[in-house]
């Protein structure tokens, strides 16, 4: 009983203090002379007072309330009074008399009664809906959608005009035009639309349409569109607390916004998966070339042609390519569904179980049909293929076409599983996760999920990310989790804007490519974060000049370092070297090169920081550590075996002659002759001399 008395004492002092708080408020004078309005005064000038020194209040944060609004607030203040007083007298009572006895019903909360629409709005809200229904298609409508969303604005449709401002901003399917999308935003913002908030929040925190870049005020407003749910900024606030920008490193409050994300994320994917999105690089392009990420039409031509000749191979690559979109291509069912068609009739169990999972997903263009995917799973199981094993196992797991059946769901998962396909290991750590059919058993679970993960599968990373975040068969950890809520919310459906901004900088259209690029940096895409540096570094921004997008570069390129990219880490490094966006820093410089040579292993890093030693810049001259981080980049990489001999040959060139210099037989001093840029000079001497070498001892054809 001791701990109730002290909970009794403490809440008659703290109801004491609060009175005594509320009292001292409530006197018109207080102890320094200043008054307080009371009822009845006019409270226009406390007003005026407040705008006098706080300045004018910005549009954007200015809050209507409707008649119906403020009878849904004071019903609802009544109700949760109410509560309250009932929670306090219960403790009292239960503190002072020690029962349990149950407390009367509650009458229901009072609903929440939306505003009744008009005609015009409902036209607008039916307008927004037919839009929608275009552009969630497999094959999106994306120029009838619009007209659509234009009209459903014109009527007054938020959601509309938050899908026109996107459109004008990023000039997908309108003309890009960034002052009319800002115009917009903040007349949603104004509104307490999400949407508006998540503009300004962007446009501010880049300097884009006019706009002072401002974090602070950016801050604001992604915190009001996440507590009004929008994904974009949830996902930005979580990247923020999670590395520290702009506010404190907190995993705990990122782990909460990245698992809202991740929720709705896993919602939406479907049996098959959905579709692929194609992370191009283009740092990585430009040195491997264009082909190694997109596939060529040429290409894609060649295959058909080999297909329609009755090539299986062929049949079931161009099949899956349309079934899971990527590498330039959009998604395309009926495509899919006609080559694994004519592959299946060849007799192939993968085309088959790909049937399979068609039908039994269904889509725009192919009916969903349990039977016709029962009959193809069939038909690939009996040859053991691992997808049509899985099928099974889906269908009799949730009872769909067939009689549930958790037996022979593990028997199907577990055969599918043991090949080592993903669906099978993801199914079984949900059956040993949650218990369904077979004993629960964290650690089988975890085996599984790990094992489809690997495979990179979306409902993999959640489960583990569950798991982790709650401590589920394992020790807790908010790190490991947020890392992989973080993966799953990277996989929503706007990650398919990374496509839409590489096919604009392929078609030339840089600043719509720049601002796609620089709107997913904010959402913590790295990739996003590393192209949009390489796009500013190549000064191909019109709408900025070469200086300001050196210093944006910097700062993109510092971000991407952050999440591991060893190229950005080197960037950096040659930004300090060369003062590019910055002032020269040698010892930055240096530090940046050690990181990406020590920790990422990266043989230009080790190239430069060889280099700076060899020439004592930044730190102290070091012709031994120099070859040494020389000789560690022709190991790392067999590309910069050309160079390394260089420059180990200009190296040894070097210290014979510092030997020279240091030798009574000294006489003249090849820096007195050609300056501080000697070493330029003889690195070009030694490269027309190899030139000339490879050319005189290249084979020749003898004579007839």
């Amino acid at each position: 009983m001791r701990y109730k008395a002290a909970l009794l004492i403490s809440v008659f002092l703290l109801n004491g203090f609060v009175n005594a708080d509320l009292k001292k408020s409530s006197e018109g004078e207080e102890e320094d002379g200043s008054k307080t309005i009371k009822d009845g005064e006019d409270k226009t000038k406390f007003v005026a007072s407040i705008q006098e020194v706080a300045g004018e209040v910005p549009p954007e944060f200015n809050m209507v309330q409707t008649p119906e609004l403020e009878e849904q607030t004071e019903a609802s203040k009544k109700y949760y009074e109410k509560l309250m007083e009932r929670a306090v007298n219960n403790l009292r009572y239960k503190i002072i008399e020690g029962t349990e006895e149950e407390d009367e019903p509650l009458p229901p909360p009072p609903e929440i009664i939306e505003p009744e629409l008009t005609q015009t709005q409902k036209e607008g809200k039916a307008l927004y809906e037919a839009a929608i229904k275009l552009l969630n298609k497999t094959k999106p409508n994306r120029e009838d959608a619009t007209k659509l969303l234009i009209q459903a604005m014109e009527k007054g449709n938020s959601d509309a005009k938050a899908r026109i401002a996107w459109a004008y901003l990023f000039g997908t399917t309108m003309n890009q035009n960034m002052n009319d999308a800002k115009e917009i935003f903040y007349d949603l913002a104004g509104n307490g639309h999400p949407d508006g908030h998540m503009g300004l929040g962007f446009l501010a925190a880049t300097g884009l349409a006019r706009m002072n870049i401002s974090q602070s005020r950016a801050l604001v407003h992604f915190t009001m569109a996440a507590i009004g749910g929008h994904s974009w900024a949830q996902m930005i606030m979580g990247y923020r607390y999670w590395f520290g920008i702009t506010v404190p490193n907190s995993c705990e409050k990122s782990l909460e916004y990245y698992r809202q994300v991740a929720a709705k994320v896993s919602q939406g994917v479907s049996f098959t998966g959905g579709s692929s999105v194609q992370r191009v690089r283009l740092l990585d392009e430009l040195e491997n070339g264009y082909s190694s990420s997109i596939i060529d039409t040429d290409l894609i031509e060649y295959y058909e042609l080999l297909a329609e000749k009755g090539d299986i191979k062929a049949q079931v690559g161009l099949g899956q390519l349309h079934y899971q979109g990527g590498r330039g291509l959009d998604l395309d069912y009926e495509k899919a569904l006609h080559y694994f068609t004519q592959a299946a009739n060849a007799g192939n169990a993968i085309a088959m179980a790909y049937l399979g999972k068609i039908y039994l997903d269904g889509s725009d263009e192919v009916k969903q049909d349990n039977d016709t995917a029962f009959k193809y799973f069939k038909k690939a199981s009996e040859m053991n293929n691992p997808v049509g094993l899985s099928g099974l196992g889906l269908m009799y797991l949730y009872g769909r076409g067939v009689e549930k059946d958790y037996v022979k769901a593990h028997k199907y998962f577990l055969a599918a599983a043991d090949q080592g396909w993903v669906d099978g290991q993801l199914q079984l750590g949900n059956m040993y996760l949650n218990g369904i059919g077979v004993t629960k058993d964290y650690k089988l679970a975890n085996k599984y999920f790990s094992l489809a993960s690997q495979s990179g599968h979306v409902l993999a990373y959640y489960n583990l990310a569950q798991m982790h975040s709650q401590g589920t068969g394992m020790m807790r950890s908010c790190t490991t989790a947020v890392e992989l809520y973080k993966n799953v919310a990277e996989r929503g459906r706007w990650g398919e804007t990374l496509m839409h901004a590489h096919q604009d900088y392929r078609n030339k259209r840089f600043n719509e490519a720049f601002v796609q690029y620089a709107l997913l940096s904010e959402l913590g895409y790295e990739v996003a974060q590393s192209n949009t540096g390489f796009i500013l570094d190549r000064d191909e921004v019109p709408m900025m000049s070469e200086s300001e997008a050196l210093s944006r570069a910097l700062l993109y390129w510092s971000r991407s370092a952050a999440q591991g990219y060893s190229p950005a880490q080197v960037k950096l490094g040659d930004y300090h070297y060369y003062g590019l966006g910055t002032a020269v820093d040698y010892e930055t410089a240096a530090s940046h090169y050690r990181i990406a040579s020590e920790q990422q292993h990266n043989a230009q890093a080790m190239f430069n920081l060889g280099y700076m030693h060899e020439q004592g810049l930044g730190m102290v001259q070091d012709m031994h550590l120099a070859k040494r981080l020389y000789d560690l980049a022709a190991e790392t990489n067999a590309d910069a075996k050309v160079p390394v001999s260089l420059a180990l040959l200009k190296l040894s060139l070097m210290f014979s002659w510092q030997c020279l210099q240091e030798s009574p037989f000294a006489i003249f001093f090849v820096s007195e002759t050609f300056g501080n840029n000697w070493d330029l000079y003889l690195i070009t001497a030694l490269t027309i001399l190899l030139a000339g070498i490879i050319y005189f001892r290249r084979p020749r054809e003898l004579a007839v």
